[in-house]
């Protein structure tokens, strides 16, 4: 009945739910006649069908193609990974959002949706709800759409819930705070006085911290990687805007931090960070 919503799950056959009690889980054997038996502790052998040892979980490509559908994204936007669980689904009405699989991985570090913010336009994020959430969590410019209250489930589809009434009360937004010179303790964010907060790949910050960790002294770019654990070649390599995420807003922020606090002597090939010297 859920259709493409699921999808067939690896599932261990030595063992299955009881299909008689539905309580205890038995070893699975052979009957003799070429069928299964369930080895239940409490109903004994019980007969087992094909489907007693079918799983499935959620098809997760569905799910996000969907609410791209009940938010009316432009189909021409893909779908990109920003960060571990964590999705832009595109721009509806001109406006980001984002689908995280856990709200409680936005509020420790609220500076993730800082990149995906846009002059003029609303941020939309969707996470399922925790069930002690009462309070809005993130600050007055965002809108959040709890998966359970947002969206519904009908046929092969989902649709989207408008809201009614007042808007949940909103809790100020706390900054991610540098530790390192502009970075945080991480290093996955910097602050830039220009720029305000910018959100790092893992790649990225490996490479910041590589270079903080000299202290501003000038070191060739294979020494750099080394300690970064990057098989790159350069440090730039890994700030360099992939062509799938070119025009996007904010795609080439993290570049634009790149140039600001790395300073390249290229006759030489030695690259430097001058915040980190008097650290």
């Amino acid at each position: 009945m859920l259709g493409s919503a699921i999808k067939p799950a690896p599932v261990n056959q030595q063992y299955v739910l009881c299909p008689h009690c539905n309580l205890h889980r038995g070893q699975v054997v052979g009957d003799g006649k070429g069928g299964r038996l369930c080895q239940c502790p409490e109903c004994g052998p019980i007969q087992i069908e094909p489907q007693d040892l079918a799983a499935f979980v959620l098809n997760e490509d569905w799910l996000r193609q969907k609410l791209r559908l009940a938010l009316e994204i432009n189909s021409r936007d893909g779908i990109d990974q920003v960060g571990p669980d964590i999705w832009r689904l595109g721009d509806a009405r001109q406006g980001p959002v984002i689908l995280a699989r856990s709200l409680s991985t936005l509020v420790r570090a609220p500076g993730i949706l800082d990149g995906f913010r846009v002059k003029g336009a609303s941020l939309r994020v969707i996470t399922p709800k925790p069930i002690d959430q009462t309070a809005h969590p993130f600050a007055a410019d965002i809108e959040w759409l709890p998966l359970q209250e947002r969206f519904a489930f009908y046929g092969d589809g989902i649709s989207f819930i408008a809201p009614q009434g007042n808007r949940p009360e909103e809790t100020p937004r706390e900054a991610v705070k540098p530790v390192y010179g502009p970075f945080a303790d991480d290093f996955r964010t910097v602050l830039l006085p220009e720029h305000g907060h910018i959100n790092l790949t893992e790649a990225q910050a490996s490479v910041f911290q590589s270079l903080w960790s000299f202290k501003g002294e000038p070191m060739r770019a294979e020494r750099i990687m080394e300690r970064a654990g990057l098989d790159s070649d350069k440090p730039i390599d890994v700030f360099k805007v992939k062509s799938r995420y070119k025009g996007k807003p904010g795609a080439d922020r993290p570049l634009m931090a790149y140039r600001q606090l790395v300073v390249t002597v290229q006759r030489q090939g030695l690259y430097s960070m001058p915040c980190a010297s008097s650290q």
